[in-house]
């Protein structure tokens, strides 16, 4: 009876510990291997613990069908309101919860081995992409009317700050008055010097930038 009352708690507990094992881990691989702009801090604690919450359901869930039915049932009244822009959030919240729900199950061989390859799969693809293209580490966004003239004068500034650059958008406000943003990646210059010299050229009225530092969403 010893054993099996030992059995009945230690069983769950080690689903748990291994659900958030694995699921940190792949949190972890997705902070290392992400390479947008906005990166939202809570979204990696997020990864975490879905693998905790996901196995706790499948244990408590066990064989019965009927409480499955419930769980099923429950869920279908919840909204989630969180939104995901990128694909590549959702593919990582799927494995999160796959790999809980395989510990759950106590299918820890399946768990660990889902986990290794997904995770060398994402660093293989982070490789490929980091030699294809540069990695963006900021957004900067500015409004005035510079004409022809001020936006070569604004590309000199750009190119004498960053590495790299992309045009994200140019949108009209009012009149002549346009609203830039451009994707950068930072030389040795900070992002204040740059903020700074582009908001010192002629018919810029302010500028702002915004970086992957920070707990933001874009």
């Amino acid at each position: 009876m010893m054993m099996l009352g030992r059995v009945g708690w230690e069983l769950p507990l080690a689903s748990l510990v291994l659900a958030f094992a694995l699921s940190l881990a792949i949190a972890l691989v997705y902070n290392a291997t992400y390479h947008g702009v906005g990166y939202v801090r809570s979204f990696g604690e997020t990864l975490a613990l879905a693998g905790i919450v996901s196995a706790l359901v499948m244990l408590a869930v066990g064989d019965d069908i009927a409480r499955g039915l419930g769980v099923v049932g429950a869920l279908t009244l919840i909204r989630f309101r969180s939104n995901l822009k990128d694909t590549r959030d959702l593919i990582f919240v799927f494995t999160s919860l796959g790999v809980g729900i395989a510990c759950g199950v106590q299918a820890f061989g399946v768990a660990l081995v889902g986990t290794v390859v997904f995770s060398v799969s994402v660093a293989l693809l982070a490789l490929t992409r980091v030699v294809a293209r540069p990695r963006f580490d900021a957004v900067l966004r500015l409004r005035g009317a510079l004409g022809r003239t001020g936006e070569v004068e604004l590309l000199k500034v750009l190119e004498r700050h960053c590495r790299a650059l992309a045009l994200l958008e140019i949108r009209r406000d009012q009149g002549d008055t346009h609203e830039y943003a451009y994707q950068v990646q930072l030389a040795r210059s900070s992002g204040a010097a740059l903020v700074r010299d582009v908001e010192s050229l002629p018919g810029v009225e302010d500028a702002s930038m915004f970086t992957q530092d920070e707990s933001l969403e874009m």
